[in-house]
């Protein structure tokens, strides 16, 4: 299993990058809130898990350890599959994760594309128990879940865009404009929306 890869960022997409490796170039798919930390030309550490089916061998590639943790739980779920793991955690962290699972709120996990009430509700009934070590990691740390359409939510898109390789003038009304819409969006939901906005564009 390839647990993490250190190597240069030759490319970055709207859900991937492409990491090269002592000459091999790795394709790493990963949430925008990771591909945000990255850029072009520099040297990067991604931790990644390595997902094999029949006919395919995917990378995901996360920042954290507890990310890459709630990536594999989440695929404990009867039906849940590394796709709908990653879209969970490109709307939520693991710790906001964890607190919604605990806290059944079912809502709140139907925010994540492709989860309806029933998957929703099987989250909760097959996770409840398995996600109290992730919840006590960073509390369901608000200071980035809960940030509203305030200064620092577009400064901090605005610079992950600019990482991305997007100019500050190109970027900016893009992110405000998300941001006018989704008022309560955490700062990756933004970055998510922005980039996908920005993505014809570039």
């Amino acid at each position: 299993m390839i647990a993490s890869l250190r190597g240069t960022i030759l490319d970055i997409q709207l859900d991937h990058a492409v990491l090269e490796c002592a000459g091999v170039g790795y394709k790493v798919l990963a949430t925008p809130a990771t591909l945000g930390t990255l850029q072009r030309g520099e040297e990067a550490r991604v931790m990644t898990t390595l997902v094999v089916k029949e006919d395919s061998m995917t990378l995901y590639g996360f920042t954290s350890h507890e990310d890459r943790d709630m990536f594999h739980v989440l695929q404990t779920v009867s039906g849940l599959g590394p796709k709908l793991a990653l879209a969970a955690l490109s709307v939520m962290s693991a710790g906001d994760l964890a607190q919604a699972i605990a806290g059944e709120e079912t809502a709140r996990l139907q925010k994540i594309p492709g989860v309806g009430k029933r998957v929703a509700q099987r989250l909760i009934l097959e996770l409840k128990d398995k996600v109290q070590a992730f919840a006590s990691v960073d509390g369901g740390d608000s200071s980035v879940a809960a940030q509203t359409a305030s200064g620092p939510v577009v400064e901090d898109v605005v610079e992950a865009l600019v990482g991305l390789g997007f100019t500050d003038k190109m970027a900016r009304p893009v992110v405000e404009s998300v941001v006018a819409e989704k008022p309560e969006a955490a700062t990756p939901v933004v970055l998510r929306a922005a980039l996908s906005k920005l993505g014809s564009k570039k």
